[in-house]
């Protein structure tokens, strides 16, 4: 990257950092059950919901609970369960259309985070229903109230219930397109460890690594504080402590419910402190392929963090101190190989592949266009990269032996 792109980057997020004491983050109130929603319907007069979730929560029943307190309550509700993986621009649409029909007044997204990124780019289309999604995209777009917002997490990965973020793939265009404001923050957050359960030990998996690249990118970038520092250390402890329990027995409660608040915890550090090249990158492959995000960031996490070299010596070293697969005794280099190490172990001993299969050199240079766009000046990142930089990343997590 030449000199003048550098200063312009460096410039652009220290303006970020500088105003993140007075910018209207906040976060969402956290319920321990459906049960406690009955309260919050009365206090939000709610008299029609929108549910924003997936066939398979359907089919797994997970929707029982939160249909019975609706019902108890008095209050219509209408289950929009199209929502795709990644969720398109679509599915958006469509469930629009069922919350207008319905005259519904709150969402209640119950899922993972394709889920929740779907209610919330609903929740925007309501408060600008003269605006695309396209046309919202980017940072600070949205500044309006969005209806009432309930996040009910199945997964614990995303962190979505506590983000400022929505992503949505343009199907058209192979793109994603992310929206990052204030008021996409859910208004509620339901964190109950027993809604996880029928969650498969591959999600598990996956979903598991996305928090901790949540928590390893917003403790390595340039735009950190001293509670997002704290809350990534948090969260880098609890995945490693527990996400191979929680693979290993989908029912074991303490592992699931540490997950959950990793989560929550690797949420609030980069919606404040941001991420960087891992999810630039992991974005565009969704964008092209299809790709599940987790599944993403758990194969390119370790080439990035290589990439960055000695930038990131001393904070991975402590993330693997925290860890526990280093210690003071190491040196910083050292310390950070080890901790690299350790997340390609695990990933390993929960099933995620060293490689993804599927992707074609051709569709390199758009990837990483669309990479560095979303990434570069906004993305705190320890070292920066450009366009042709980026393009390295996708050679070395394809499986091109065939």
């Amino acid at each position: 990257m030449n000199f003048v792109s550098k200063i312009y980057c460096r410039a652009f997020q220290t303006a970020f950092r500088l105003a993140l004491p007075v910018l209207p983050y906040r976060e969402p109130q956290i319920v321990n059950s459906c049960a406690g929603l009955k309260s919050i319907f009365e206090k939000e007069h709610v008299k029609s919901v929108l549910v924003v979730t997936d066939k398979g929560i359907v089919a797994n029943g997970l929707l029982a609970p939160l249909e019975k307190v609706l019902t108890e309550s008095g209050v219509k509700f209408t289950v929009y369960a199209g929502t795709q993986p990644n969720p398109t621009v679509e599915n958006v649409e469509t469930a629009l259309e069922l919350y207008r029909g319905n005259a519904c007044n709150c969402l209640i997204a119950v899922g993972g985070g394709s889920s929740m990124d779907c209610a919330k780019a609903v929740g925007a289309r309501v408060a600008y229903p003269k605006k695309t999604i396209g046309q919202m995209k980017g940072v600070l777009r949205i500044l309006r109230r969005l209806p009432t917002l309930i996040a009910v997490p199945t997964t614990a990965g995303t962190g979505s219930e506590v983000t400022l973020a929505a992503i949505i793939t343009d199907s058209e265009k192979q793109h994603k397109y992310a929206l990052m404001s204030f008021p996409l923050i859910p208004h509620y957050a339901v964190l109950d460890a027993s809604l996880t359960y029928s969650l498969p030990p591959h999600l598990t998996a996956t979903t598991g690594m996305d928090a901790l690249t949540h928590a390893v990118e917003a403790y390595i970038g340039r735009s950190t504080t001293k509670e997002t520092r704290r809350l990534a250390l948090e969260a880098v402890k609890l995945v490693f402590d527990n996400i191979e329990p929680a693979c290993g027995n989908g029912k074991n409660h303490a592992a699931r419910e540490n997950m959950l608040h990793a989560a929550y915890k690797a949420g609030v550090a980069f919606s404040k402190s941001y991420v960087g090249y891992i999810h630039a990158v992991a974005h565009s492959l969704g964008g092209q392929y299809g790709t599940p995000h987790g599944l993403a960031n758990a194969v390119i996490m370790p080439y990035v963090l290589e990439a960055y070299g000695k930038s990131v010596y001393k904070k991975l070293h402590t993330l693997g101190t925290v860890a526990g697969v280093c210690d003071g005794n190491d040196t910083d280099k050292i310390g950070a190989e080890k901790f690299i190490a350790a997340i390609k172990t695990l990933n390993k001993k929960i099933g995620i592949p060293a490689k993804l299969a599927g992707i074609r050199r051709e569709d390199v240079p758009v990837m990483a266009k669309h990479a560095a766009k979303e990434a570069n000046p906004l993305y705190p990142v320890p070292k920066l990269m450009t366009q042709n930089e980026l393009a390295e990343f996708y050679a070395q997590c394809a499986d091109w032996s065939n």
